[in-house]
């Protein structure tokens, strides 16, 4: 499948500690680079998947740039649609994360995407509804994100991010033509903190609402939650590190998607990626199509 993928590429500086997280002291653990992005892990899976990815980022001309588009190059990425800007540094992410692999902290520095702007995205219109499916971030801008959704031919699938971030596909379908949405995927504190609301159930009925036709939101070892009421376990295994399960829990449901296979049950699909993912120590487990082709 042609799948078309917008959004960040992050140079990753992950921190696992030994023990007991101790605030405002220097803690023993380990220290790893690698490469990230919420967009650019979901691009990665697709590839290690077998599809043909076109990923679209900004990079800077830094060597953090330099290192990022070298190697989405390297798995096989199509970046003609990119952009390297001068005069800007790459996104970053820092993340700090307990003993068992769960997050404690984290700092996102994704301001080079502020580049991939309506303007930009309309210059490439006729590229991006050649594709079977597009797949975007909300570290895009509210107003890129409403553009996609106008515009965009192909199924749109949408990862959350973050609370924060989050808010900005909520507010683009808001104020969206056709306020439609063909898959949104959030985590629990994500759903609850843009809908207001207290509970899982209430949450996904309220985002429904704004024209989402499959919802998924992730409950961590609880599993995950499909629009209107499945849930689906999680799948048992060892955790050594949270970083990118999500991202891969989206690319296993699009991978179900382009083999034809009907949502809710794409879930199964996202939820064994996701397993995947945690058990290795990398944003990406490189051992993915083993598991899901």
């Amino acid at each position: 499948m042609n799948i078309t993928v917008i959004g960040g590429a992050n140079f990753d500086i992950s921190a696992r500690l030994n023990g007991t997280f101790i605030a405002a002291d220097s803690n023993p653990g380990s220290v790893s680079l690698g490469y990230g992005g919420v967009a650019r892990n979901i691009a990665h899976n697709l590839c290690l998947l077998g599809h043909h990815v076109r990923f679209v980022s900004a990079f800077g001309n830094d060597i953090f740039g330099s290192l990022m588009h070298d190697q989405c190059k390297a798995i096989g990425m199509d970046l003609s649609l990119s952009q390297v800007i001068k005069g800007e540094r790459s996104g970053m992410y820092l993340c700090i994360n307990n003993h068992t692999g769960e997050m404690i902290a984290a700092v996102a520095d994704t301001n080079i995407i502020q580049h991939l702007t309506p303007e930009y995205l309309e210059r490439l219109t006729g590229e991006l509804n050649k594709s079977d499916a597009i797949v975007a971030d909300t570290n895009l801008s509210e107003d890129s994100l409403r553009f996609l959704l106008d515009q965009s031919l192909a199924p749109l699938f949408v990862d959350a991010v973050s609370s924060t971030k989050a808010w900005r596909i909520v507010n683009a379908l808001k104020k969206s033509k056709f306020a439609h949405l063909h898959t949104l995927k959030l985590n629990h504190k994500e759903a609850l903190a843009v809908s207001e609301c207290q509970t899982t159930e209430e949450a996904a009925e309220r985002l429904l609402d704004l024209g989402i036709e499959n919802l998924y939101i992730t409950l961590g070892n609880e599993g995950v939650y499909y629009n209107h009421g499945t849930t689906f376990p999680a799948l048992p295994g060892e955790v050594v590190n949270t970083t990118g399960a999500g991202d891969a829990f989206l690319a296993g449901v699009i991978h179900a998607f382009s083999k034809d296979i009907a949502a809710p049950q794409t879930a199964q699909y996202g939820l064994m990626a996701a397993r995947a993912t945690l058990q290795s120590e990398m944003a990406v487990n490189p051992d993915i199509a083993n598991i899901l082709l």
